[in-house]
């Protein structure tokens, strides 16, 4: 059963420290849509709005943290609303969780949001418990599919792989395309091939299928 969890986490010493060069410009910052997330190389591209600090230009920043900025979209104020580069090890992701919004950072506070299977989302629950900080609130929605472009949740080489077997007709019923021949016309050896649509496979279930029983 697929659910989405939000948790609201006051964060500790070691996780601030972490997070020290993400707010040496800003207050805070909200994701306010997810753009792409390739979780197999680490890249995402966000939307996001920033609060920034007194006596600060955006004009002058070229990253926030580790997050390159690639567009700034509005400003009022001291808030700017920003497209965004970022690298990140997704290693709770091995829980096959996806990352959604709301998310928020700051100081003082993280809210962080996941969509996963029930006893995936407790481990990652237990996960920041031990790493990130206290929890102060956390909450459990029934998830919702919402359609957008479901191939930016693959990796590249996930996309590549699954749009070869496609196009191939490695999908058409009867199969026009044998796994040992499409391994050749993408150059990977067929095992690897077999690997990637699985996972190519089971994410994008995965995504279609959350808020399903």
């Amino acid at each position: 059963r697929m659910r989405q969890i939000i948790i609201e986490i006051e964060p500790n010493d070691e996780t601030r420290e972490r997070q020290r060069s993400i707010f040496q410009h800003i207050y805070s910052y909200e994701v306010l849509e997810m753009l792409k997330m390739d979780y197999g190389e680490g890249i995402y591209v966000d939307l996001i709005e920033c609060q920034l600090k007194e006596d600060v230009s955006i004009h002058d920043l070229e990253f926030i943290g580790n997050m390159e900025i690639l567009s700034i979209v509005g400003s009022e104020g001291n808030k700017h609303t920003c497209i965004v580069k970022g690298y990140e090890s997704y290693s709770e992701l091995d829980l096959d969780l996806i990352y959604t919004t709301p998310s928020m950072i700051s100081e003082d506070r993280i809210i962080v949001s996941f969509i996963g299977a029930q006893q995936n989302l407790m481990k990652f629950v237990e996960m920041v418990r031990s790493h990130v900080g206290e929890i102060i609130n956390i909450s459990f929605k029934k998830a919702a599919y919402q359609k957008q472009d479901i191939l930016t949740i693959l990796t590249g080489k996930q996309r590549e792989v699954l749009a070869a077997a496609y196009e191939h007709g490695y999908y058409d019923i009867p199969r026009r395309i044998s796994s040992e021949r499409l391994s050749e016309k993408v150059k990977i050896s067929k095992p690897t091939l077999i690997e990637h649509l699985r996972k190519a496979e089971r994410r994008i279930l995965a995504e279609i299928m959350a808020g399903h029983s």
